[in-house]
């Protein structure tokens, strides 16, 4: 058996997926490079604990300036690294945000794919290099009539895309897969159900939540402002989703797999757990964009704030001009790659309202 060092190459390396994969792919003895984006300001937090400055480097974590927009840089990084993986986590992965800006995520999360597999092709690289795509939930937007027998979401549902991410994302599967079926490329598209962290952008509504719900329960903030409380969500954490995206590209034969918990919950839901975390109980009323939580009960003697104070309203400028009103996934095939979420979600927002209550408090 050989033990040559695997080569992984992750673009989005900087962000909540990236960086657990890499800690990830480092713990198994990987060489591993990744793709960032020139800025002016560094924005490399979530993996400044793997790799330092270039006079402290790991010295099997390497970093490449690269964007998905850029064809020549794609082909000439692939042609350095000369990678056995490709993990495509790069992307403009906020929905709300797609609907702004449609051209700019056609680019990077359709067209950007299509430049990392002609790469692989150009350099003749397709017995060497496996290709995970960074597929996504949004692909299905939520129509009922799609869901399976069992009432969730599954490798063979059909897509209905309700956003230009969405959209966007779902060339990206198609092209995916029709380069593995016409050049015999393996390559594989991870379907993951939402998935969320500490490390999570406080754009993205569940860290907005617990940021809000620790600065709340400090005195930093007077109140949270939500779109759709009515949404429905699969929540997983992106530590046992990026280990699911290893284990996809681990097997003989190149297949497209759902990720996901199979428990779906209301984003209002979601705002109760994470303020009872720091002991504050909430008691919703009112209906649609007139909807509100208030304080009835504060249990934990460190965070005592007004009883009645209302610190949860709908404002509908965070609505998305189409929404997806629910999102259930069906694990049951990536289970079978020997995979199970170690997190459930009281254990995710635990940990995130833990870690937003410590940088908050750290940064009094």
């Amino acid at each position: 058996m050989s033990t040559t060092q695997k080569v992984a190459l992750v673009t989005g390396i900087t962000g909540q997926d990236g960086s657990y994969l890499a800690e990830l792919l480092l713990e198994k003895g990987y060489q591993v490079h990744g793709v960032k984006r020139r800025a002016s300001s560094f924005n490399t937090q979530r993996i400044d604990h793997i790799y330092q400055d270039q006079h402290e480097t790991n010295v099997n974590f390497t970093l490449h300036y690269g964007d998905l927009t850029d064809s020549t840089n794609i082909i000439r990084i692939i042609q350095e690294v000369q990678p056995d993986e490709i993990y495509n986590l790069g992307a403009m992965s906020h929905v709300k945000v797609s609907f702004d800006s449609p051209e700019y995520v056609a680019n990077v999360d359709g067209i950007g794919t299509l430049r990392i597999l002609e790469a692989v092709r150009i350099l003749k690289l397709e017995k060497k290099t496996r290709i995970y795509q960074a597929s996504t939930s949004e692909l299905y937007g939520g129509l009922a009539e799609n869901k399976n027998a069992a009432g969730f979401y599954d490798e063979n549902s059909p897509f209905y895309p309700r956003s230009p991410y969405g959209v966007a994302k779902i060339y990206g599967f198609w092209i995916t897969k029709n380069y593995r079926e016409a050049y015999n490329i393996y390559a594989c598209n991870g379907i993951l159900f939402n998935h969320e962290s500490p490390r999570r952008g406080e754009t993205f509504v569940t860290r907005k939540i617990t940021m809000a719900t620790a600065a709340i329960a400090l005195g930093k903030q007077d109140c949270l402002y939500l779109g759709n409380l009515n949404s429905q969500r699969d929540w997983g954490h992106a530590k046992d989703y990026v280990e699911a995206m290893w284990r996809i590209l681990q097997q003989d034969v190149a297949e497209d797999y759902v990720i996901a918990t199979g428990v779906t919950t209301y984003i209002r839901d979601f705002v109760r757990f994470s303020f009872a975390e720091a002991g504050i109980e909430l008691a919703f009323e009112g209906e649609n964009e007139n909807e509100t939580a208030k304080i009835v009960a504060c249990n934990n003697p460190e965070y005592q704030l007004e009883i009645g104070k209302v610190v949860v309203r709908v404002d509908p400028q965070y609505y998305r001009p189409t929404e997806v009103d629910l999102l259930i996934g069906d694990p049951s095939k990536s289970k079978k790659l020997g995979w199970e979420p170690q997190y459930d979600l009281a254990g995710l927002v635990k940990e995130m309202v833990a870690s937003d209550l410590e940088i908050l408090k750290r940064n009094r």
